[in-house]
């Protein structure tokens, strides 16, 4: 029986140092274009949340004025991780203390979600949520326990 491709789901929110047109965001802000359009083009991407600016720094789903949100979807754990732990983006991970203050709770949240389908910013901050209270489950986990996609034929429901 044919099964429904899944993609995977991936959240993570910093609290910014300051705001992005501050001098003190500058080395982040200078470095976004070309690393989403590096995430654009890895092997496996399939989509990033953005505005028509081109990224997501100007959306504000907390009350936290300085949270900023990143998702995107993957088509599999291995894509997204080679994305974020190798090659250019490694250099983001390693300088972002320069930019974003130490996060004391869950920040980055991941999730299968049906082959075709985008997650919203609600489902994603009640995946973060999730995670914090319940930890790693089928429905919110981290790169620490991934969980397998899920197996649905076809046109089952749900």
């Amino acid at each position: 029986m044919d099964q429904i491709g899944f993609h995977l789901a991936q959240v993570n929110i910093g609290r910014a140092r300051a705001a992005m047109d501050d001098p003190l965001m500058h080395g982040f802000v200078s470095q976004l274009a070309a690393i989403n359009a590096l995430a654009d083009s890895s092997p496996g991407f399939v989509w990033r949340l953005q505005t028509e600016d081109g990224d997501a720094t100007a959306l504000r789903p907390y009350e936290d004025e300085r949270i900023l949100v990143n998702m995107s979807v993957w088509e599999s754990a291995e894509s997204l991780k080679a994305y974020v732990y190798r090659g250019d983006h490694v250099a983001v991970m390693r300088d972002r203390r320069q930019w974003f203050e130490h996060f004391s709770g869950i920040y980055q949240a991941l999730w299968w979600i049906p082959a075709g389908s985008l997650p919203t910013v609600e489902d994603a901050k009640r995946r973060l949520e999730h995670l914090e209270a319940h930890g790693d489950t089928a429905y919110a986990f981290s790169f620490k326990r991934l969980f397998p996609a899920p197996e649905a034929p076809v046109g089952t429901p749900g």
